[in-house]
């Protein structure tokens, strides 16, 4: 563990369930002052570290959560990342695994943790979820060893593991464990201690800079297809004006269907210059272009395979790439490859 008389942590708060409390007059749920966080939660005096804290006003239901806001995350990272050992970003449950994923893109070369946490009840519940998430979240942002962060990328901790951030999606809307990451181990599990996974750790290239991307780009749509789905449809997708990219959801290890006018509006929409990015539906497993015929045509048209990325990193990876650089070559080669750990070539 890192020295606690030294170790500074800055917690930001973007808004969700985990930063409400109940208000003793009316008994609705409200926002809690983040700089009284050692009031809320008094297990923390324990730790000793050096706490400060950035909340977002108002608070944003991650629903609500776009572009800008993942912008003004990595600003206060960007601001503040000399002075801090590691972040935790507090964050709603809904949409956390497309800002963790963003983030990972965003901040290029990262060195130094970045544990995104939340709870699926309040922080001033009884039965809450959300102080043990955060205590061990504490924990794992402060972690060294050798003098060196044991997690130094973007991560997710919930119930008791910490996973890869762009590796990530929520699959339960009632249960604490309310992340799975399919393809690809816990990167620590929490218990009596808590246990480092060290050989599925990025480490950052130590001669390179921390980098921080914040131009991204939303010229994209997803297409998920479904047994039936209507020519007008498709068509429809693949035809919105100005679309730079385009995510197919396919159907198990890349199959689509074979009729000649789905293939004929994939083949003509790459001929335009879209990108056009294979990821299948299934929470675990991946893509295998050409395993079945339904999936080599798809090859033939010039189709990306997106191997094992979740849909949530396919998406915020294509936003970090076409707010780079509008060339189609340039961004069908880094798809191709695994940029920040999100896929397995």
């Amino acid at each position: 563990m890192a020295d606690h008389r030294k170790t500074s942590i800055l917690i930001i708060y973007t808004g969700g369930t985990i930063g409400m409390v109940q208000d003793q007059e009316t008994g609705t749920l409200k926002p809690f002052r983040f700089d009284n966080i050692l009031e809320e939660v008094p297990e923390l005096k324990k730790f000793g570290f050096n706490l400060s804290s950035f909340a977002f006003n108002p608070p944003l239901d991650s629903s609500n959560i776009n572009q800008d806001a993942w912008i003004k995350v990595a600003e206060i990272i960007e601001q503040n990342y000399q002075g801090f050992d590691g972040f935790i970003v507090l964050h709603g449950t809904d949409t956390m695994a497309y800002s963790a994923s963003a983030l990972s893109f965003m901040l290029e070369n990262l060195a130094k943790p970045v544990i995104f946490t939340g709870s699926q009840l309040p922080i001033g519940s009884l039965r809450t979820d959300a102080k043990e998430n955060l205590i061990s979240s504490l924990e794992i942002a402060a972690a060294l060893k050798n003098g060196e962060p044991v997690v130094p990328e973007v991560g997710i901790f919930f119930e008791n593991s910490l996973y890869r951030g762009n590796r990530t999606s929520k699959n339960n809307t009632e249960d604490f464990n309310a992340f799975i990451s399919g393809n690809y181990p816990p990167l620590a599990e929490s218990g009596v201690h808590i246990r480092y996974n060290h050989s599925v750790i990025r480490n950052p290239e130590k001669s390179l800079p921390f980098v921080v991307h914040k131009r991204l780009g939303n010229d994209l749509t997803i297409v998920k297809l479904f047994p039936g789905i209507s020519r007008a449809a498709v068509e429809s997708a693949f035809s919105i004006p100005g679309l730079q990219a385009l995510i197919l959801e396919t159907f198990g290890a890349g199959n689509a269907p074979e009729e000649d006018w789905f293939i004929g509006c994939v083949n003509r929409a790459i001929l335009r210059g879209l990108v056009v990015i294979n990821v299948t539906q299934c929470k675990t497993g991946s893509v295998e272009m050409g395993m079945y015929e339904t999936s080599r045509r798809l090859a033939d048209a010039g189709v990306i395979s997106g191997h094992d990325i979740t849909t949530e990193a396919a998406v915020t990876k294509l936003m970090y790439l076409t707010g780079v650089s509008h060339d189609r070559e340039w961004i069908s080669g880094q798809l191709a490859i695994s940029l920040r750990g999100e896929m397995t070539i």
